[in-house]
């Protein structure tokens, strides 16, 4: 390739211009310089001032870990690009997926910092251009992928649903997400029916009670439920699973024991060696769907080791072994197939939104809100999450008031610690002092005994003398 090198042009001479046009151009700059000079004053005494730009609340992850890096942080305020709407957010919904973002653990994780949350309800401030099935004013539901825990959200209309004119916020933020997976879980992949036998896990969470309540629909369905021993009390009121087992038992032959061929369905949001487990347990003919990767999860911080064991504990199965088994396998990524599977994706999850709220506005289905929390308490209700502690759905609300923090008794502690020392400090300085006054003044006694002992001796001195001198008789 041969290199090109441009050479400047030569400059042409400088013409000398006559005095009158020097002049002229000078009295014309001279002008031009008033007039700005004179509009920048025009702006001084009208007081016009750049406003800053509008900001609100948001949930922001600064680093991934643990919860030190989740933050209540200013953000400015989201305009409605082409396409897109801007939603007054009184609602966002917690969900597990949230816990596997904030370790770093997802794939294709978002650059820190972002916005979190994939759900939030609220009502339309404002659309962009070319927006033609949403108005100001709309209540709607929405799920982004991130940035919807925030006081304002804006989001392609592709991702927002319209609720029913009777559900609040709330209700909306419980159960569009939960029920949106449930639906296709139960309805399209696994196609329960009755008479069949279900294994799910994490019975007591938000996903796990939505797929009761519809397989309570289905009717005539044997749920095998695994849940954390704690809430078994809650669960077992309900009536919507057949069996309770404990999470950390031995659910396998549990199982076994109550229905010796197997079962017909698997949910598995877990992955890791129960993915062995539930095939293992599954009929001739039976179906394991896989769901989540809640098994990555275990300590505060991503730990590698987790990840990794969570996969090398799944064995390969090939399509062999399912052709002489007469057994499926199926997985179910709700991200993948919303954001990066097109127009297929996003259309398949707003007809099956569409059936959930059908459901619900016939009372079929109803979802379990287990607390609500203030924008700023996100770390306490990250927590209850990460331990599975919660049953059904955690709701963060924008407009709740912060419980109030407690008084950390380590610095309270500390200052006091601090104080007695200032204070024994500050008697020794006085002790320290009283010594030294002490020791001056002993000091000056024993000058002033000093002294008197000398006169004494001076005046035994001259009195001795005084009888030396004087002449006997």
């Amino acid at each position: 390739m041969t290199e090109i090198t441009e050479t400047p042009a030569a400059q042409a001479p400088e013409e000398k211009k006559p005095e009158d046009e020097i002049n002229a151009e000078e009295a014309t700059n001279g002008n031009h310089n008033g007039e700005s000079e004179t509009n920048g004053d025009a702006q001084e005494e009208s007081g016009e001032k750049t406003e800053p730009p509008k900001e609100m609340r948001a949930i922001v992850l600064t680093s991934f870990g643990g919860f030190k890096g989740l933050k209540v942080l200013k953000k400015p305020e989201p305009a409605p690009q082409a396409g897109e709407v801007l939603i007054r957010v009184k609602a966002c919904g917690l969900n597990f997926q949230d816990v596997i973002v904030r370790l770093g653990a997802i794939d294709s994780p978002p650059k820190t910092p972002c916005i979190l949350g994939f759900e939030c309800a609220g009502e339309i401030e404002a659309v962009g251009e070319g927006v033609t099935n949403f108005e100001v004013g709309d209540r709607v539901v929405a799920l982004p992928e991130f940035k919807a825990w925030a006081e304002l959200v804006a989001v392609s209309e592709s991702y927002v649903y319209k609720i029913p004119a009777n559900m609040t916020f709330t209700e909306a933020a419980a159960i569009t997400l939960n029920y949106l997976v449930a639906h296709i879980l139960v309805n399209d992949l696994a196609v329960v029916r009755p008479g069949n036998s279900v294994l799910l896990h994490s019975a007591g969470g938000g996903v796990g009670l939505a797929v009761a309540q519809l397989c309570k629909l289905v009717g005539d369905v044997t749920l095998f439920g695994v849940a954390s021993k704690a809430k078994h009390e809650t669960l077992e009121p309900l009536g919507l699973i057949t069996n309770l087992l404990e999470r950390n038992g031995d659910y396998l032959n549990e199982v076994r024991k109550l229905t010796p061929q197997g079962v017909d369905i698997v949910l598995d949001c877990l992955c890791g060696e129960e993915c062995n487990k539930g095939y293992s347990l599954l009929k001739p003919m039976g179906k394991y769907v896989l769901y989540g990767s809640a098994n990555v999860v275990t300590g505060e911080t991503k730990s590698f080791f987790s990840v990794a064991r969570s996969w090398w504990q799944v064995d390969k199965v090939s399509p062999i072994k399912l052709f002489d088994e007469n057994k499926s396998l199926m997985g179910f990524n709700l991200r993948h197939l919303l954001y990066q599977q097109g127009d297929f994706g996003a259309s398949y999850v707003r007809g099956t939104v569409e059936k959930v709220f059908a459901l619900w506005n016939e009372g079929k289905i109803q979802p379990t809100v287990d607390t609500t929390w203030a924008l700023e308490d996100v770390a306490d209700a990250m927590q209850k999450m990460h331990d599975r502690k919660n049953i059904g759905k955690l709701i963060l609300d924008p407009a709740q008031t912060p419980k109030p923090k407690p008084a950390t008794p380590a610095k309270g502690k500390s200052k006091d610690k601090k104080q007695v020392i200032e204070e024994k400090n500050g008697d020794k300085e006085r002790k320290t002092d009283g010594d030294a006054e002490a020791e001056e003044k002993k000091d000056e006694e024993k000058t002033e005994e000093n002294g008197s002992n000398g006169d004494q001796a001076a005046d035994e001195k001259s009195a001795s003398t005084n009888g030396e001198d004087k002449p006997s008789s």
